[in-house]
């Protein structure tokens, strides 16, 4: 293991959903969730505020069934989580006490917050939205948005929400429009409201998205298919700005003279330079300047398949969540599978080509 690499001690015990950072100023805690239906609180710094050399599990908070995603919410003390028991909850780390935001027909895919609307969106398996205002002094219940196909994976801007789906599908919305809609005094729940999105758009991609991640400069989005390729598209409908868009190959190996594509499973973009990490199912994390369409750099190959990646909000550290994936076709989950590594980056490591 490189000296600026280690690894995360108590890591859970079955496969990672979802890893994410703080988006705090300077924080090191990141919120990690697992199929073994615990949702782990991780802090990088020890007691003394040093970051160490295997990191500190600060909580643990059981859930009814596995956890498929997590977020933060308005600050560190508020975690959000999405999974298999249908429920989309707000997690309260100073009481430890959790509580049911809405709960949905199916499985809860994804959640994503937005502090600048103070919005908590959930998307699950029944193909819809539940959009949360978490203001205290607004009705609980939820907006309720119908989605044509099922949903793989949500990010979001200062501005805008991308919903990745089924069938290729992608629709882009305005938060200030899902904002508004707390504003409606006659709605009464559990209505089911048609809003149009912003834009809806075919994936550039071949094959079904598995992650999609949007530029931190709130310009456009990358996602990701199973068949080992991403795709890098601008918000801006403009023909000239459409035309830039471009998908490439990539976590694809050699193997006996035949290619073996691995799926993309996550995708993160770096918060200051604006480059991005993709982390594959043949264990391999890759760095790419989207603006010069090049690869920054390859890490080695880790032991398993990567299931998750989130840089910190300073972006000097980048978080590494491996666990066995469906392409290994294994049940058990043996020792030394699931691990979170966290890589301190070199002060140019995750710059672009032309930032250098």
């Amino acid at each position: 293991m490189s000296s600026n690499q280690f690894t995360v001690a108590s890591p859970p015990t079955d496969a990672i959903s979802a890893l994410k950072f703080s988006p705090e100023p300077d924080s090191t805690r990141f919120v990690v969730s697992s199929w073994d239906k615990n949702v782990y609180l991780y802090d990088l710094r020890d007691e003394n505020g040093n970051v160490g050399e295997e990191g500190k599990l600060l909580q643990k908070f059981a859930h009814r069934a596995p956890v498929l995603d997590v977020c933060f919410g308005e600050n560190e003390n508020e975690i959000f989580t999405a999974g298999l028991d249908w429920d989309v909850r707000k997690i309260d780390v100073q009481s430890s006490t959790q509580t049911v935001l809405s709960s949905h027909d199916a499985g809860v895919k994804s959640v994503v917050y937005s502090k600048e609307h103070r919005l908590v969106i959930s998307a699950s398996w029944d193909s819809t939205l539940h959009i949360h205002r978490t203001d205290p002094n607004l009705d609980s219940f939820p907006a309720t948005i119908p989605l044509p196909s099922k949903p793989f994976s949500l990010s979001l801007t200062p501005t805008k929400l991308v919903v990745a789906m089924a069938s290729r599908a992608l629709h882009i919305y305005d938060l200030k429009s899902l904002a508004l809609l707390f504003d409606q005094s006659d709605r009464e729940p559990p209505n089911k409201i048609e809003i149009e999105p912003w834009q809806r758009r075919e994936s550039s991609l071949k094959f079904m998205t598995r992650a999609v991640a949007c530029m931190p400069n709130d310009d456009g989005y990358a996602s990701s298919s199973i068949e080992g390729r991403v795709a890098v598209e601008w918000f801006d409908p403009s023909p000239e700005s459409q035309a830039r868009k471009y998908a490439f190959k990539c976590h694809r190996q050699t193997v006996d003279n035949v290619d073996v594509v691995y799926p993309v499973n996550a995708l993160t973009f770096h918060p200051i330079h604006g480059t991005f990490a993709s982390g594959g199912g043949d264990g391999v994390v890759a760095l790419w300047d989207g603006i010069a369409k090049r690869r920054i750099r390859q890490y080695q190959k880790y032991p398993s398949s990567v299931a998750a990646l989130s840089f910190s909000s300073n972006g000097m550290y980048l978080a590494i969540a491996i666990s066995p994936g469906f392409e290994e076709g294994k049940e058990d989950v043996s020792e030394g599978t699931v691990e979170i590594y966290v890589r301190k980056l070199g002060e140019t490591e995750a710059k672009g080509k032309a930032a250098k």
